[in-house]
């Protein structure tokens, strides 16, 4: 099995009601839960995080085979949300909008979308997760 990250991402939580502090390789962050469940709406939620990672990773994926290509598309926008049902499997639906700054070929857009699925974190998304913890 290969790592991905070069080192753990870690996390901490301490008496303040779901405010987390979360290190990675070159700094940290703060995670916390909205207003309207007691946070206090100090930085992303958990589920703002999953998406802001396949938003990064769209665009990053997008940005460099733009670039290779030679395309001027001087920029890329991403909006996402996800939705759940509540059926005995639990079926979660994250919906993604590309847009773009000038106006797009349609074939090179369709190009694009091929891309957008190809980046690492969709491919992890779209695949089998095992999630193994440990006390």
């Amino acid at each position: 099995m290969e790592k991905l990250l070069e080192n753990d991402v870690l996390g901490h939580i301490g008496l303040q009601k779901y405010k987390c502090t979360i290190s990675w390789r070159n700094g940290t962050f703060i995670m916390d839960e909205p207003e309207s469940i007691e946070g206090k709406d100090l930085g992303p939620d958990p589920y703002s995080t999953l998406l802001a990672s396949l938003a990064g990773c769209t665009l990053s994926t997008l940005r460099m085979y733009i670039d290779r290509k030679g395309w001027i598309i001087p920029e890329i926008k991403i909006s996402l949300n996800l939705y759940q049902e509540n059926t005995p499997e639990l079926k979660t639906t994250i919906t993604r909008t590309i847009t773009f700054s000038e106006n797009i070929e349609e074939d090179i857009k369709n190009r694009l979308l091929l891309i957008a699925e190809k980046c690492p974190v969709s491919k992890i998304l779209k695949n089998k997760v095992v999630i193994e913890t440990t006390i």
